[in-house]
This record gives structure tokens, sequence and C-alpha cells, in this order.
């Protein structure tokens, strides 16, 4: 009785806050008048992109890479293969689902939401990410694993963006959100223009595991969680870690990745 009573009483919870949000959207609408996030322009709702800027975002195509996401190209490998890149050297991850190619709109997109505090952004990027997650892939007991901010940077932002959108990922049904199972030990400096010995030696023990968060990893299927994959050397030092504290398997997923040689070879979004 106690159990469907507190059911009840969620359910009524959700039902007046989706009356009270379809209620006031008009009023909220006619003060702040709906703008496209990545280029102002009007738009039909608060939250939505502009056709020109959606038109912008580049989406990773099929065929590509079974290891990497890479998209071939119409002429190139059938889907599932496996990329040169990859064959050369074998990544630590077990795949890669990327929402868009990086380019203009998309970091227009990632500026507002990790340093514009436009956090209302992280359903519509998150949905973008789940877009490109294998269906066929088991989510039952999966877990979701942010990139972690050092606490210097998570107080001077007030927030993790990789956080917010594995939070949303959650809702969607993609895993349960284990915020806390990666921490960043020390600051480390921007990885950009960095040779990859390099980057090695600026995030050697920067990223460890909370030993609180082993038991959920061990033997678990893991999605890690980032907003942009540029090197994907952070990454890879994460995956490491998780692997090493007995996850089967992690795949990388991110709003945009950085891959300027297959820009050419997506399909734009519709």
């Amino acid at each position: 009785m106690l159990a469907g009573g507190a059911q009840d009483g969620h359910h009524v919870s959700m039902s007046t806050r989706r009356f009270l949000a379809e209620s006031l959207a008009p009023v909220v609408d006619f003060i702040y008048p709906p703008r496209c996030p990545a280029c102002g322009d009007s738009v039909g709702e608060q939250g939505g992109l502009c056709h020109a800027c959606w038109d912008e975002l580049v989406i990773p195509s099929e065929p590509n890479c079974r290891l990497c996401q890479r998209p071939f190209g119409e002429n190139g490998p059938q889907h599932g293969a496996i990329c040169a890149p990859c064959l050369a050297d074998p990544p630590v991850h077990d795949g890669i689902s990327a929402g868009t190619l990086y380019g203009e709109t998309a970091r227009k997109l990632m500026l507002a939401l990790k340093h514009g505090r436009r956090i209302a952004l992280a359903p519509m990027l998150a949905s973008m990410i789940a877009a490109r997650i294998p269906e066929i892939e088991a989510r039952q007991g999966r877990i979701i694993v942010p990139v972690p901010l050092h606490r210097q940077r998570l107080w001077q932002r007030g927030y993790n963006q990789a956080a917010l959108l594995g939070r949303q990922l959650e809702k969607l049904g993609h895993g349960k959100l284990v915020v806390d199972a990666l921490v960043r030990t020390r600051p480390t400096q921007s990885l950009g223009g960095l040779g990859a010995k390099a980057r090695k030696k600026v995030l050697a023990g920067a990223i460890a595991l909370n030993p609180k968060a082993k038991p959920q990893l061990d033997g678990a299927d893991v999605l890690l969680v980032d907003d942009v994959l540029t090197s994907g050397a952070t990454s890879s030092t994460c995956v490491k870690v998780l692997k090493r504290a007995g996850a089967r398997t992690v795949r990388i997923v991110c709003f945009a990745r950085v891959l300027e040689e297959a820009k050419d070879l997506s399909r734009r979004a519709a």
C-alpha cells in the first residue's frame, strides 16, 4: 500500500510538473522569445535549433569503422569493417559514438553548454549522442561514467558538462550514472598542440578510480561520456583506468568529435 501510494504520488508529481511547464510555456516565450542557441535567430520553441544551424551539423555517416565510427564513404569498405588507423594502432576502447563531427555550429553549442552556462542544452545534445549508440548493445546493468573535472575547475564552472550529458543519457534509459567513478587527482594543462608522448606525460597519474565505485564497475559495460573528443588521449586514459577496475567493455560517447578528414564523407542532418 505504501509503495503504491509513493508511486501514485510520483505520478501526480510528474503530471503536475508537466501541466505547469505547458501552462507557463507561453509566458516564458513572451518574456524570453525562443532563440537558436547557436546563432540567435528566432525559433519555434525553447532549446531548439534553427533550420540553418541544423543543416550545419555534420552527422557521422554509414558505412563506418566498427571500432571508432570513422566514416568510410560510399566507395569504402562495408559497414562493420575496421579502418586503417585502428588496424595500425588498435584502440583500448570498445567503440566510439559521436553525435556530430566537430564544426562551427557544434563548437558554438559546446561553448554555450561548457562556458555559457546553457545547461538546458544538455537534453538535446544527449539525445543526439543517444541516436548514435548501437541498439544491439545490451543496456541492462550498463554504467554511465563522465570524464572527470578537477575540483578546481568544477568549483570555477559549477558543473561538469560531461556529467550533465550523462544524466540525460540515464534518463533516456542508457544505463545508470555513476558520476564520481573517476576523479582528477590534479589539474592538467590543455593538450592542444602536444604530441602523443607529451600528452601521455601530462596525463600520467592525473585520472584515478574512486575506490567506492569499483564494485559497480566489476564486469560492467560502461559508457564513458565526454563533450568533445579531440586526440582521444584523455578518454583513452579513462578507459584504461576503468578496465583495470574490472570493466568488461568501455564505449566512448560524446557530442562532437574532431575528425576533419571525415567531414566530406558524412551526411548532413536534415
